[in-house]
């Protein structure tokens, strides 16, 4: 250990969401922790690709970036994801 700074070494109670849901275009299943680590984003982690992210609702304003991440195929099938995660994570509201 001599050759690492710590930066942080946190432990926290956390809840997790598991949440998977089919749309007509693919299956899709996640894992969202709800942590205060990280500014109070969630983390959000796609368990068929293993990519992750942290999510706030002004993420969600950026649909390309979240296409991107999670290498998604269609603007429809980020268009449904965005809709999943507006419900999913806190303080966003859908219009």
């Amino acid at each position: 250990m001599d050759n690492f700074s710590k930066i942080y070494d946190e432990h926290e109670n956390v809840t997790v969401r598991f949440a998977g849901f089919a749309t007509k275009l693919k299956r899709y299943d996640f894992a969202i922790v709800y942590t205060n680590l990280f500014y109070t984003k969630p983390l959000v982690t796609c368990m068929q690709t293993g990519r992750s992210i942290l999510l706030d609702p002004l993420d969600l304003e950026d649909s390309h970036s979240l296409q991107k991440i999670f290498k998604i195929e269609t603007t429809t099938q980020t268009e449904d994801l965005v809709q999943f995660f507006k419900d999913a994570i806190p303080g966003t509201h859908v219009s």
